[in-house]
């Protein structure tokens, strides 16, 4: 499963807010047909679980660049597939926000909330991802995957209200992650919004790899 925020106001025309999408193909070939699949395949002989997600991405979906990449879980239930067994271990996959992909005609980033009929139990590997991915955001800095490199906290907050589901307070978000030491200021500042105003500052990641930063931590929604 690799997800990334899309900022898509055709999909979410009643806000025009970021979106928490996932990458899906669309199976041209029976077993259910037309359905949306997850990119994956068969772990070569000579590549550990790891090497093959990588190559599996590339090859399906033409996607090389993931911010983060960790394994979450192994689902083996005999019937999951048609034809024989098939266990799958899946991994979670996060993109930048900003980052350039281009997908083959049969791929698409769509919205977790809003996702199309899947095939097999691709729809449970989706849910189980995002549940995790939810989680980590709150005793975690696994954000610096989805957030560009620089960034207002506005912008941030935004990400975080599109994996959690609820709205996050920009102000008590930068006091949370500045105490933890996940984020720093950069001295600059970015463009005024189209109200005007003042130039925001920027902000970025202190490390762009997965760290515990408040092992007892949790983001609630507001009452």
């Amino acid at each position: 499963m690799v997800f990334r925020i899309i900022d898509d106001p055709d999909t979410d025309a009643a806000t025009g807010a970021p979106r928490l999408a996932v990458l899906l193909w669309q199976r041209g070939i029976e077993p259910q047909a037309g359905t949306w699949s997850l990119p994956g395949g068969a772990l070569g002989a000579d590549e550990d679980l790891t090497t093959s997600a990588r190559r599996q991405l590339a090859e399906k979906v033409d996607l090389r660049e993931v911010a983060h990449l960790e394994q979450i879980a192994t689902f083996s239930d005999p019937g999951r597939m048609p034809g024989p067994r098939a266990i799958a271990s899946t991994y979670l996959g996060l993109v930048p926000v900003d980052s350039a992909t281009e997908l083959p005609a049969d791929t698409r980033w769509l919205p977790v909330d809003a996702l199309p009929t899947m095939s097999f139990d691709h729809r449970s590997m989706v849910d189980l991802a995002r549940s995790r991915l939810a989680a980590k955001m709150s005793y975690t800095n696994i954000a610096f995957a989805l957030a560009p490199h620089q960034f207002p906290m506005s912008a941030l907050s935004e990400i975080f209200r599109a994996t959690l589901g609820y709205p996050v307070d920009a102000t008590n978000l930068l006091r949370i992650l500045s105490r933890r030491g996940v984020v720093e200021t950069t001295g600059t500042v970015g463009r005024t919004g189209r109200s005007g105003g003042r130039p925001p500052a920027l902000y970025r990641f202190t490390d762009n790899r997965l760290r515990v930063t408040d092992e007892f931590a949790t983001l609630r929604p507001p009452p």
